[in-house]
């Protein structure tokens, strides 16, 4: 078959190289004139047979929607657009209007894969009408996985439906992410736990936390051992926050995702605002240390390393000396228990008897009821 290709970069020219491998014909135009196949758009339309068949591949937002812009400008009616970036599932609606008013077809798909797909195939969730998703079936088929077509690729529903599952996809690659995150920084915090790289190995085979995502984080402890070097800074694409939105729309309780997509953003605060907040609300109503930047080598806390370092280095375990008071965690739990309640009228002891509001004993964290030690 014959096709079309906008977008050369990463994924797009690995696609075109897996196309050509399965046999078939890919023409494809890139701003860059050293991996092109066309002068331009036009010259790229030119060379192609109809019906045509192009499929997009470029940024999502105003570089996928001028694109299809300029297809509908080039292109006949009987020809198909297909968008693989990750445009948002809203913008499909309006693309294929754009088209279907020229007689031109339009289907959405989800990509999966990364820089793997060349070798291991791409995971395809298209959206469209069915004469427009079978006609491109011998693309799909290149480009999916081996093995049976439905563990590769799914025809999700009408147009919109396949980068809608890709964003929940790529929702729930955050929380999985987010999940191996957080276990590996607890196992390097525990002062007997020596081989952490060891024990993400032994979780690849039979165990039910085994997945592609696992062998990656091995992968990359393999090549840059704890990680040491590695900016803690992450960006987010846009899918884990149209996710997120969706959900409030939907009403659909999504609090591991959402959190992900959160702990993204505090990955690039050297401080946090919303903490120090946090920390002086502490301070105001329950009497607590409030500890200073410059009171601590380093101007951060002993639990939370400098992000400059290059390192994310786990907090204090409950062992040893706090590097700002001076204090073992013994001394400072014995400190904060003794600090009495947070607001409320009431306080407990550590038997459950309540109070009068001593402060010199334990006290709930608000309200009037009582807790237990």
């Amino acid at each position: 078959m014959q096709l079309g290709l906008i977008g050369l970069g990463k994924m797009g020219g690995n696609m075109r190289e897996r196309l050509r491998k399965a046999g078939h014909e890919v023409v494809g135009y890139d701003r860059n004139r050293e991996v092109s196949d066309a002068d331009s758009l036009e010259g790229m339309v030119a060379q192609l047979e109809a019906p045509r068949t192009v499929w997009v591949m470029v940024p999502a937002g105003d570089p996928t929607r001028q694109t299809v812009e300029q297809l509908g400008d080039l292109l006949d009616e009987g020809d198909l657009v297909i968008d693989g970036g990750n445009s948002k599932f809203t913008d499909d609606f309006a693309n294929a209007q754009l088209l279907s008013e020229k007689g031109i077809g339009y289907v959405d798909c989800g990509v999966s894969g990364g820089v793997w797909g060349l070798e291991n195939g791409y995971g395809l969730m298209c959206g469209g009408d069915d004469e427009h998703v079978q006609r491109a079936m011998p693309i799909f088929d290149a480009l999916r996985p081996e093995g049976p077509r439905e563990e590769g690729w799914c025809h999700a529903g009408d147009v919109g439906a396949g980068h809608y599952a890709k964003m929940v996809h790529n929702g729930i690659e955050y929380g999985l992410m987010a999940a191996y995150a957080e276990g590996f920084e607890l196992l390097e915090a525990k002062d007997i736990v020596k081989d952490v790289h060891g024990c993400f190995k032994a979780w690849t085979r039979g165990t039910v936390v085994r997945s592609w995502l696992l062998d990656l984080l091995v992968k990359a402890l393999e090549e840059t051992p704890d990680l040491q070097g590695i900016s803690e800074y992450t960006t987010d694409s846009g899918e884990g926050r149209w996710t997120v939105e969706e959900a409030i729309n939907n009403a659909v309780p999504m609090p591991v995702i959402s959190a992900a997509l959160f702990a993204r953003f505090a990955s690039r605060q050297e401080n946090s605002p919303a903490m120090q907040a946090v920390a002086a609300l502490r301070g105001q109503f329950g009497g607590h240390a409030v500890q200073m930047l410059e009171d601590v080598k380093g101007g951060t806390h002993g639990g939370a390393e400098p992000k400059q370092d290059g390192r994310a280095k786990p907090g204090a375990s409950g062992e040893g000396t706090d590097t700002g008071t001076g204090k073992s965690a013994e001394q400072q739990a014995s400190e904060v228990a003794s600090a009495g309640p947070s607001s409320g009228s009431g306080s407990a002891t550590a038997g459950g008897s309540k109070q009068s509001g001593n402060p010199g004993e334990a006290g709930p964290s608000s309200g009037t009821g009582s807790t237990t030690g």
